[in-house]
């Protein structure tokens, strides 16, 4: 958001203006769109690292080609950091980059939005 625009502004410019394919919102829903995308953006924000294995126990139903898929992708868009461990038996750990810690307050209001909105 543009430092001189309060956040009604913001959103009152977004809402009037054509859908434009460099629209912030449009290009972040894209970023966020999957099945599994914010599933896995959850669960990596709940621990500081975590492991490929931990994390597909986390994430009831998901496979692992897609959970493959969805980590692959994050990393690609610099949200998720990779590290590769070349020790016996070999590892992986995920982590949330400084882009994807920035997601954190966005995880907060959806977390609000939730217990005000959604029977328990």
């Amino acid at each position: 958001m543009q430092q001189d625009l309060t956040p009604e502004t913001y959103w009152d410019r977004i809402l009037h203006q054509p859908i434009q394919e460099d629209c912030p919102m449009r290009r972040t829903l894209e970023l966020l769109s999957g099945k599994w995308r914010l599933y896995v953006l959850y669960v990596l924000s709940k621990a500081s690292v975590c492991r490929f294995g931990a994390l597909k126990r986390a994430i009831p139903g998901i496979t692992s080609t897609m959970l493959t898929h969805a980590l692959r992708d994050l990393e690609t868009l610099g949200i998720v950091h990779r590290e590769q461990f070349n020790e016996v038996p070999p590892h992986v750990e995920y982590s949330l980059t400084e882009k994807g810690l920035a997601l954190l307050p966005v995880f907060t209001e959806l977390a609000k939005w939730g217990e005000t909105y959604l029977d328990p």
